[in-house]
């Protein structure tokens, strides 16, 4: 009961801080809705990766990882993308997050050791981590963005005249590679314990 409310309490907690942030760039720094939402967003997607690799219930990570890609839809149309967001819905909150939420259901166990939330590799991943970070963080700071003052708005018929008039073999091998991923996936669930490997 008590680790339930101080989670709850936490949570609230971090809702305050992210809406105090947007409420902040909207009265006092006088952004418009956009910047605020993208704030929101990006705190949300953020947050829900954390959980998704840290948490020991994997049925919950798997949760967690849908409201992660749905912040990220969400990032997409207020950068002027909706066709992508659409996708993103579709494809990876629509079918990748609920494939991988029935592998887990079809699996005997629920929750992993605790070893396994921090496996050694975690030196090389957070080294692997701070040089990306490193990176991005270099590759912003070396961009003029003042040339950008404007957002770019894609047009959803161009993009899907171009995907499926130009692309539309790569996207018909993606689309067969993911039907053999599910059957892949549903054969090595559904294999007895001593059965043939």
């Amino acid at each position: 009961m008590m680790r339930t409310l101080i989670g709850i309490v936490l949570g609230l907690a971090i809702l305050g801080f992210v809406t105090g942030i947007a409420a902040i760039m909207l009265i006092f720094l006088h952004q418009d809705w956009a910047d605020a939402l993208l704030w929101v967003f990006g705190f949300v997607m953020i947050f829900a990766g954390l959980l998704v690799v840290t948490m020991r219930d994997i049925i919950r990570c798997g949760l967690a990882m849908i409201v992660c890609f749905g912040a990220l839809a969400g990032i997409y149309v207020i950068l002027g993308a909706p066709l992508i967001a659409a996708a993103q819905v579709i494809v990876y909150i629509g079918a990748i997050s609920v494939l991988i939420l029935f592998a887990i259901m079809l699996t005997q166990t629920k929750d992993a050791p605790s070893r396994l939330v921090f496996q050694s590799q975690a030196i090389p991943a957070a080294i692997a981590s701070a040089t990306t970070t490193a990176m991005i963080t270099d590759a912003i700071a070396a961009t003029d963005w003042h040339e950008a003052t404007e957002r770019v708005r894609v047009a959803t018929d161009a993009l899907s005249t171009v995907l499926f008039n130009q692309y539309v073999l790569p996207f018909e091998i993606v689309s067969v590679m993911l039907l053999a991923a599910v059957i892949g996936g549903v054969f090595l669930a559904k294999r007895e314990p001593g059965g043939p490997s």
